[in-house]
């Protein structure tokens, strides 16, 4: 799916520029035919010639997975053959959300069953909540697992405020800015929501360490890339590094022989 923004408002759009559902911002919204519109008829129709600021493009399904797996391999031949080993990935979409950041938070660092167990304890003592845990003492939160470093991580998640609702329209550097505002939230978890709960289509994380192997063996590459370097070598790849992103993930859990997609 592909989204138009300008200031006014915005156009959400079928892969095929079909129909289209314009939102003027405190107005109704109504549906309109898109085709044979141009780009120059859609500047036309927000009254605004020179501007149509950006296009947010998200994968919402298998199907559009597979259409940009397609596309990539297109772009990028080598990816055919760890389509043809490890098939489609699971988009492992999820809500998004504070509960869902807090939570990404209380992970850092930690095993998987460890983090389990203390996200299991809070859900339980009902801390999961920006106003349950500006009513609880840092004592409190000690009790349920949290270290005082976690603690003041997710104080400063809830003291941000963060508007979720308002990331689904901005670009991917905007949400980045944004996420990444908050003490303990570094680019890679915001790629990670970026991807996972806000299901953009061009995300590809240089900074995670699966990715960085995987692309070493698919690239043949003499050792492993320094973000940088990966980041160049792959900007070619857009719009379609999510794709490539999964795929990635599932070659390094076959190469190694486990998951290496981030929960």
């Amino acid at each position: 799916m592909i989204t138009l923004l300008n200031k006014k408002g915005l156009l959400i759009c079928s892969p095929f520029l079909s129909i289209t559902r314009i939102s003027i911002f405190n107005d109704f919204p109504f549906n309109v035919c898109l085709l044979p519109f141009t780009i120059r008829s859609i500047r036309a129709l927000f009254n605004e010639p020179s501007e149509v600021l950006m296009s947010i493009k998200t994968i919402e399904n298998k199907k559009e997975l597979q259409e940009n797996i397609t596309a990539l391999i297109a772009i990028e031949p080598k990816f055919s053959a760890i389509y043809e080993q490890v098939g489609l990935p699971d988009l492992r979409h999820n809500a998004g959300g504070f509960e869902q950041l807090m939570r990404a938070m209380v992970g850092q660092q930690l095993s998987v069953a460890a983090a389990a167990s203390i996200w299991k304890r809070l859900v339980d003592a009902d801390l999961t909540t920006p106003h349950k845990i500006n009513e609880a003492t840092d004592e409190a939160l000690k009790a349920q697992g949290l270290s005082k470093q976690k603690t003041r991580y997710i104080r400063s998640l809830v003291n941000h405020g963060i508007d979720f609702k308002a990331l689904e329209n901005m670009p991917d550097e905007k949400v980045i800015q944004t996420l990444t505002a908050v003490t303990g939230i570094g680019r890679w978890t915001a790629e990670m929501y970026l991807l996972f709960s806000l299901k953009r289509a061009d995300v590809l994380a240089v900074d995670d360490l699966a990715i960085k192997v995987a692309a070493m063996e698919l690239l043949g590459l003499a050792e492993r890339p320094t973000p940088k370097q990966l980041k160049n070598l792959t900007q070619h790849w857009s719009p379609y590094r999510s794709a490539a992103s999964l795929l990635l993930w599932s070659y390094y859990g076959l190469l190694r022989n486990k998951t290496a997609v981030p929960l």
